[in-house]
């Protein structure tokens, strides 16, 4: 008998209550450890119980994976850590949580849960009504600015159609790729970049020599451009770089805009460096905020810094 099933009914359940829900189901590994599956393409999830005023959520998190900014509508909820741990990022800052730690939130709040370390993580949520919508956000600045992603179909769907079906009426093409890849990065701003580089961190420029030439540089930045990227990267790669020692190794990709550096971060994490990210608003942003730059020189000039 699925355990859940038995928690008394109520007309709505506050915060509280389903903080103890969490960290009752958690507490009974026996009861939901057999259902639990690792996907290498993304979150693996389960609900576990649903009824009128909440259900319960059973997910799996392999290291780097993660939900992007996103909100739960109108649903209040809690989630526990099960095992391992998970960093959660709200407005007012970035926590980990570990395993017997609990989360709780109100209806419309935001925030980005991911897998920091190098093992897998459990978790389990309940929300309250039952989950029905969510929306996901972009960071810009201080801001969070709502996208529409492809939805993402169960295994049902995908066995029934035979591959994965288009999101009907949703965005086509190189923005669902692109919305897609920006969920499983935390992206950085040119501060929080800037700092991650004083703190070991891999700056790797990936834009063209000519636009290099015509925008400028970042002093100490990698200059990798992006067809060999994943072989520079890649630490079983006969072409790999010598700063690629392991898949831990955290890469900041950066390109003019902050468009092509997420696809690639995103191409990165498929070979296992689940660490890398990108930079939002890429070098013109790095530029406009102040933060180092020089000159590319041309031959018999020297480069000007500022």
């Amino acid at each position: 008998m699925n355990h859940v099933s038995t928690l008394p009914v109520h007309a709505s359940r506050s915060e509280v209550q389903l903080a103890e829900i969490v960290e009752r189901v958690a507490a009974q590994p026996e009861a939901w450890l057999h259902r639990v599956r690792l996907r290498a393409d993304r979150r693996w999830y389960e609900r576990l119980y649903v009824d009128t005023d909440h259900d319960v959520w059973l997910i799996s998190w392999l290291p780097g994976q993660g939900t992007g900014f996103h909100d739960h509508g109108a649903s209040s909820g809690a989630f526990a850590v099960a095992s391992g741990v998970l960093e959660e990022e709200r407005a007012d800052g970035t926590a980990l949580i570990h395993a017997g730690d609990v989360r709780t939130f109100g209806p419309s709040f935001a925030h980005d849960v991911r897998n920091p370390a190098s093992g897998p993580a459990i978790s389990i949520h309940a929300y309250s009504p039952p989950l029905t919508t969510m929306t996901h956000y972009e960071r810009e600045g201080d801001a969070l600015v709502p996208v529409t992603l492809p939805r993402q179909p169960d295994d049902d769907e995908r066995d029934a159609r035979g591959g994965t079906p288009s999101a009907a009426g949703g965005p086509s093409g190189i923005d669902r790729l692109l919305a897609a890849a920006r969920t499983r990065l935390h992206r950085l701003s040119v501060f929080e970049a800037f700092a991650a580089v004083g703190n070991d961190a891999v700056l790797v420029d990936i834009r063209p020599a000519a636009q290099r030439a015509a925008e400028g540089e970042v002093p100490g930045a990698l200059i990798v451009e992006r067809n060999v990227l994943e072989w520079r990267f890649d630490p079983g790669s006969d072409a790999r770089l010598p700063v690629a020692t392991g898949h831990d190794v955290q890469v900041i990709v950066l390109c003019s805009e902050g468009y092509t550096s997420s696809l690639a971060a995103a191409a990165l994490q498929e070979i296992g460096l689940w660490r890398a990210t990108d930079v939002v608003g890429g070098f013109q942003a790095w530029r406009a905020a102040g933060l180092p730059t020089a000159s590319v020189p041309r031959p018999g000039l020297s480069p000007a810094a500022s």
